[in-house]
Formats: structure tokens, sequence, C-alpha cells
């Protein structure tokens, strides 16, 4: 008896189109079934080295949710590339000026960095607002 690994194929794998409402939801909660779902790893054709993930949209992400002081206390570090150029931003401020970016960060900080998760970050969209554009692709509501 021989057991054989399975590998998924790319050109006969079918996405499907998910919606999460990020209203009054935890943003480590809606982060990790966001990444789950653009992964694949819910499916049971996952594949490491293959794209098998689904697309996500994400609505109202200007009320997303944080837990005890992080929304005081949370920090964002980037660097500019210069001599000095450190630079910090609190999660309040930038909830406030750019809060999808808040999810974005949260989310490809959960996908492999490199080809394969550049190619998984296109298939998350995030915007501010319950209004998308994408309503010819008929995704389905997720519950979280």
């Amino acid at each position: 008896m021989s057991q054989t690994t399975y590998m998924a194929n790319p050109e006969k794998i079918t996405r499907k189109c998910y919606v999460i409402d990020a209203a009054d939801k935890t943003l480590g909660k809606i982060a990790t079934k966001a990444a789950t779902i653009l992964r694949g790893k819910h499916k049971a054709i996952y594949t490491p080295h293959v794209d098998t993930g689904d697309q996500v949209i994400i609505i109202n992400a200007e009320k997303v949710r944080v837990t005890g002081k992080k929304y005081k206390d949370k920090e964002y570090q980037y660097y500019t590339g210069f001599h000095g150029g450190r630079r910090v931003v609190r999660f309040e401020e930038l909830i406030a000026t750019r809060p999808a970016k808040v999810l974005q960060l949260a989310i490809t900080r959960m996908i492999p960095s490199g080809p394969l998760g550049n190619k998984i970050k296109t298939k998350l969209w995030i915007y501010v607002g319950d209004k998308h554009p994408h309503q010819a692709q008929k995704p389905i509501p997720l519950a979280i």
C-alpha cells in the first residue's frame, strides 16, 4: 500500500469571495480569520507552496476594536531609510487617519513574505464604510 501526498494544481482551484464586517469585532480575530482564508488553510486541498486561498473583502474598517489599553499604548514602527529615520505611530492616531492600514498591517504580517505572500496579499480588499465595489463576485458573508 503506497501513500501519496496531494499537490494542488493552481489551474484547477476554485476560489470563493468572502466579506467580513469588522464593526465591533476584535482586530486579532478578524486578522487571523482573514489570513487563514487568504492562505487557503481552511480547505482540504491546502498545499503550502501553492496559492489555494480565497478572496477576502473587509468592510467597516474604522469600527474595529482592540482590548485592554492597546487603543492608547499600541505602537507601529517603521523606518524611513535615513539616519535617525525610525518613526513611531500610535494605534489611536493610525485608526483616526488611515483605518484600513491597521487591518492591512495585522493581516499581512500573518502571511509569509516572498513571491507567494505577495500574490496572496493581492486578494485582500479593505474598505472604510459598509460599501464595496465587489458585488459582481457575489461575496459570501462570513461571521466571526
